[in-house]
């Protein structure tokens, strides 16, 4: 295995707090938010630039992003709206040489705060900020359900 810390939070080998994973994904919490609910979405698959990246995978990972995106406006962090940024090499200010797509959730008026935690970039209690995510994605899941029934069509088969 390389020396990718997050790699070794694929691997369970370095701590993250995890908002959610599938077989080819992984998105937790940054470590130095610019706002309180900044996610990261990373490819489980080793993947430094977008050169080295499928697009399939690339497509499945904006999914994800927009998935969550939606799910922070849903959760208790009321999220108005969203920045999604993929940072691709070193001139772009990729800094962890792993593919990974910012998730950063923003608020009416946040412009002052932004910058601020632009600055900071400081942790805001991960344990609740993650279970107010993963509500908000549960609160999407509810919402799917409520849509099959109303519209008669069950997961997997089409109308």
């Amino acid at each position: 295995m390389n020396d990718c810390v997050f790699c070794r939070i694929v691997a369970g080998e370095a701590p993250a707090t995890k908002v959610y994973e599938d077989d080819t994904l992984c998105a937790f919490l940054d470590i130095r938010p610019i706002a309180r609910g900044h996610t990261l979405v990373i490819p489980k698959r080793h993947a430094t630039e977008l050169e080295d990246l499928d697009a399939d995978l690339g497509a499945h990972i904006f999914r994800a992003g927009h998935r969550l995106a939606l799910a922070m406006r849903r959760s208790t962090l009321a999220a108005d709206g969203a920045n999604l940024v993929l940072n691709d090499g070193k001139a772009a200010f990729q800094t962890v040489p792993h593919i990974h797509l910012h998730v950063i959730p923003r608020r009416h008026g946040d412009k002052l705060s932004l910058a601020k935690g632009f600055l900071l970039r400081r942790p805001h209690d991960p344990v609740a900020t993650a279970a107010a995510i993963q509500a908000g994605i549960t609160a999407m899941e509810q919402e799917d359900t409520a849509d099959d029934v109303s519209t008669g069509t069950e997961e997997g088969t089409q109308a």
